[in-house]
């Protein structure tokens, strides 16, 4: 892959400099008074933007967040994270109250040498991410206006075509930032080849979110084992009751397919934690898993299935995780994830956990990020990486 990268921006000289920097801060809010929950996207930026900064550049920061329509939504605002940016940056972070606006080419303007602002959620404008290439490049011309040059690092971004991610490398001198090349660098590696035994830990709740990734894997892991609600739709595709769990119909033949296929590869839960209602103080019992009542819901996976799995856990050199293994937002049912995280956690080998859920869960549940080899930010660029996929994104920062 020849991508010019950070160090190839500081080595050719920053100072005085604007620099558009692509940031993933599409962190949760808390529902009720707007803080943020998790702010681990924008700690995970934060060594780019610091070495850009000290480095005397004028910081233009972007991102995303949540799923606005193309217009303005107090909601999403990213006035919050720009608090929170400053916080941990330790000096301040202007704020920008419009993406390409009056607001955003004074705030712009007025920047000095290593300072920062950050624009407003990219989504308030429609041109971000308009499938009109017109509309999307008109938005990326007033972006890219901003600056001289362009760091993309936004992984949890570049599987989206996006004006930001894809139309602006290519109207600026663009590179990767230090968190996108790393990303990229454990990804290729399991696609590689990857020390053995290689284990991936898939859960989650949807077998169709999940199939390409399972399709990619399945020639190249030694063990796939399955949690979290998709594994419901493959007991019931071995004959199995599984009460009122989650069940994805049309994907039975594809799982009973997959099982037929895998030469044993794929390791299913033994017993689950099945319970009378999908609530956090619910009456729950741990069942064989080839036997869960009619009127109970399977909420997580079970003692001897966290044993078993661990068991072959500790096998591995390398290993993926991508996806909870049931409720664990709800303590009754978070025992799964956290055993089967702490087994991850105790592999001697190289150790990837794929983003999204399963990154939030580390940080939920207490669990130390410094156990694992890697956290991605990016959960479904992740999955689409080892799909195999083109990635909208990387392949700007290869033109």
């Amino acid at each position: 892959m020849s991508i010019r990268n950070l160090d190839d921006l500081l080595a050719e000289g920053v100072s005085g400099r604007r620099v558009l920097v692509r940031a993933d801060l599409n962190v949760p809010l808390d529902k009720g008074d707007g803080h943020i929950t998790d702010d681990g996207r924008i700690r995970a930026v934060l060594p780019t933007l610091t070495a850009l900064r000290d480095a005397g550049a004028q910081l233009v920061v972007c991102s995303h967040l949540g799923r606005p329509k193309g217009e303005p939504d107090p909601k999403y605002s990213l006035a919050p994270v720009a608090e929170r940016l400053g916080e941990l940056l330790g000096s301040p972070v202007a704020f920008a109250a419009d993406t390409v606006g009056d607001a955003a080419r004074q705030a712009v303007d007025g920047l000095a040498d290593g300072q920062v602002v950050l624009l407003e959620n990219l989504r308030f404008n429609k041109g971000e991410t308009s499938k009109d290439e017109a509309e999307r490049g008109a938005f990326a011309d007033q972006l890219a206006g901003f600056a001289q040059a362009y760091v993309d690092d936004a992984f949890g971004a570049v599987h989206r075509k996006h004006a930001s991610v894809y139309d602006v490398p290519a109207r600026l001198p663009h590179y990767a930032g230090r968190l996108v090349l790393r990303e990229v660098e454990v990804l290729s590696g399991l696609t590689g080849d990857p020390e053995r035994p290689y284990v991936v830990v898939l859960g989650g709740s949807k077998v169709s979110d999940k199939l390409a990734v399972i399709e990619a894997l399945l020639p190249t892991v030694d063990r796939l084992l399955i949690g979290g609600g998709m594994c419901f739709t493959f007991l019931k595709a071995q004959g199995h009751p599984i009460g009122t769990s989650l069940l994805e119909e049309d994907m039975i033949d594809t799982c009973r397919s997959l099982l037929e296929r895998a030469a044993g590869k794929i390791v299913l839960p033994v017993d689950v934690v099945a319970a009378a209602a999908f609530a956090p103080d619910a009456e729950h019992e741990t069942v064989h898993a080839h036997s869960i009542p009619r009127d109970r819901v399977g909420l997580d996976v079970g003692p001897r299935t966290v044993a078993e799995f661990a068991a072959e856990i500790g096998t591995a050199r390398t290993i993926f995780w991508n996806g909870p293994m049931g409720v664990f937002e709800m303590p009754a049912f978070a025992h799964g994830t956290r055993g089967v995280a702490e087994a991850i956690a105790e592999v001697k080998g190289f150790t990837v956990v794929g983003g999204g859920d399963s990154a939030a869960a580390v940080r939920a549940l207490g669990l130390d990020e410094n156990a694992f080899d890697h956290i991605s930010t990016g959960g479904g660029a992740s999955l689409e990486y080892l799909e195999g996929k083109t990635l909208p994104g990387i392949a700007a920062l290869e033109q």
